[in-house]
């Protein structure tokens, strides 16, 4: 389906020289095979799209978004900073107006990093889109910004940066946690008790094909995009839900990311996971860019089973129309005290326990320290009638033994900058 003609801009950064493994899904072919596939099938030909070199994000960058107890050295490498920034190329690109869409194809993804980075956590280690977006948050002055994860794997990192920011509607379409790493992205979940509705799950069931999908994008996707209005539209456009992809259960073609990307219209995608190297990632990524583009994607002709394409129970297909109408109901009725926070003494209080399970440090220091990590971390979000409330951190793991740290939202009031200064303020 052809739609208006962009200017799209496609950052390229494959890492050569980082791995987890020397055999590890997550690695440099990943890109490699992608652009090989855009040069043969002379997608750089058409007028509008073009290549641009990634920059460097700077621990300042990655600051502005993470708590990092060991240090940003110790939890990101070159290749880390260099993915995030390319995000951030891209984002400006777009802020800038030098192209109408941009699509960031990087390595490693970054969607699992939490808001706080002991070790790393699902091959990510800092959050690029957080990164990104917080970046052009800084320099562009948006406030509106909507993310629609569409990894088959729950983009848990991002919802927990953005748990608290009624500013960031975040909506996670992706495999059911009860079957697949890692485990939450539940409806239930919906954000912090300032927050509430601004955190969207879509839990899919296994086997659920492209029918399943763009009927979740239509039904809920795309109107909670419509009502929040936001300036800025991201896609964390992970493509391990496609049939071929090793290490997931799920049925989505080419043809069907790239219709989800048209119905989703991101102003600027940022890859994430997708393991199928040669059977999957050249044709998805290339569906995605055409949809991006404007360019008629059914073209895109990928290897298909003896059987025909994949296609969804229709019994999934009921199930995500009763998912709908759970969502959109619980989102209807605000209850803070689902958020899984306690207001106690003017300040809402939860305990967590983060499992890291990537190792923490660059690979020249591998073997100095815990190849597993879990993090311990209690938040207190102050109970503010004027703001979404300053948020304290507390947080301790093997390789750091205690620490306190304070968020302040963008928006935030006197009372709470006040009390940020106030480093031994008790919480009650």
């Amino acid at each position: 389906m052809k739609g208006k003609k962009e200017k799209l801009g496609l950052i390229f950064f494959p890492a050569y020289d980082w791995a987890i493994s020397d055999y590890h899904p997550e690695r440099e072919e990943r890109l490699l095979y992608t652009h090989d596939q855009l040069m043969e099938e002379g997608i750089f030909d058409f007028p509008g799209i073009k290549e641009y070199r990634p920059i460097a994000a700077t621990a300042e960058d990655v600051l502005r978004v993470h708590i990092c107890p060991p240090g940003v050295d110790k939890v990101a490498a070159a290749p880390h900073l260099i993915s995030a920034g390319g995000a951030i190329t891209a984002g400006r690109l777009w802020a800038n107006k030098e192209v109408d869409k941009a699509f960031a194809l990087v390595r490693p993804p970054g969607h699992h990093a939490t808001l706080v980075v002991h070790g790393g956590r699902g091959f990510c280690n800092i959050n690029n889109e957080a990164i990104m977006i917080e970046k052009l948050r800084e320099e562009f002055g948006i406030k509106k910004v909507a993310i629609v994860d569409t990894d088959c794997h729950h983009g848990d990192g991002s919802q927990d940066i953005y748990w608290h920011d009624p500013d960031t509607l975040f909506i996670s379409i992706h495999q059911d946690g009860r079957t697949l790493y890692p485990g939450t992205g539940d409806i239930t979940e919906m954000g912090g008790p300032k927050a509430w509705g601004a955190t969207i799950n879509i839990p899919l069931p296994p086997a659920t094909g492209d029918e399943g999908f763009l009927r979740a994008t239509r039904q809920i996707v795309r109107p909670l995009l419509d009502e929040f209005q936001p300036e800025l539209v991201v896609n964390s456009a992970g493509q391990d839900n496609h049939f071929t992809d090793p290490i997931t259960n799920m049925k989505l073609t080419a043809r069907g990311y790239a219709e989800m990307s048209a119905i989703i219209n991101p102003d600027v995608a940022v890859l994430e996971g997708g393991y199928a190297i040669q059977g999957a990632l050249p044709f998805t990524n290339m569906a995605i860019i055409m949809s991006m583009a404007g360019l008629d994607w059914r073209k895109v002709n990928e290897p298909m089973p003896s059987q025909g394409p994949p296609t969804t129970d229709p019994r999934v297909l009921d199930y995500i129309d009763a998912l709908t109408e759970s969502i959109m109901e619980m989102r209807a009725n605000p209850k803070p005290e689902k958020s899984g926070s306690v207001l106690r003494n003017g300040w809402w209080q939860r305990d967590r326990r983060i499992f890291c399970d990537t190792h923490p440090v660059t690979r020249d220091l591998e073997g100095m320290w815990p190849s597993y990590l879990n993090e311990h971390r209690k938040e207190s979000l102050r109970d503010c009638p004027d703001c979404p409330g300053l948020l304290v951190v507390e947080t301790s793991s093997e390789v750091c033994k205690g620490g306190k740290y304070f968020k302040l939202p963008r928006q935030a009031c006197d009372k709470c900058k006040s009390l940020a200064a106030q480093v031994n303020y008790p919480l009650g």
